[in-house]
């Protein structure tokens, strides 16, 4: 929260109990409290409006995350899985009588 946009009511809006306004300043401060509420109130809209907002974008990038995490284990094991697949066949054809016998040619 803003704390610069809150103000504190000053002395001429405070008054006593036992000191009495007249119909027209009371109506006057009664217009002020209003407008300063419905201000807040704005404000405070404003505030649960952004929220929401950020809310849904975190629950967007968490989405997003967990598809990353998903796709990274996928293709940390498929590369595995190729790595072992090269390494079978190279061995497999390192192995192979007639590939040692053009070694020794």
């Amino acid at each position: 929260m803003c704390y610069d946009q809150l103000r504190s009511l000053s002395e001429d809006e405070v008054t006593p109990w036992r000191t009495t306004r007249s119909p027209e300043e009371n109506a006057a401060v009664v217009e002020d409290l209003r407008d300063r509420l419905a201000e807040t109130q704005a404000r405070l809209e404003r505030a649960r409006a952004r929220e929401a907002e950020l809310s849904r974008r975190l629950e967007e990038m968490k989405r997003f995350v967990s598809v990353m995490e998903i796709l990274e284990t996928y293709l940390k094991r498929r590369y595995q899985e190729q790595q072992q697949h090269v390494s079978d066949e190279l061995e497999s054809t390192l192995r192979k009588p007639s590939y040692l016998a053009e070694l020794r040619a």
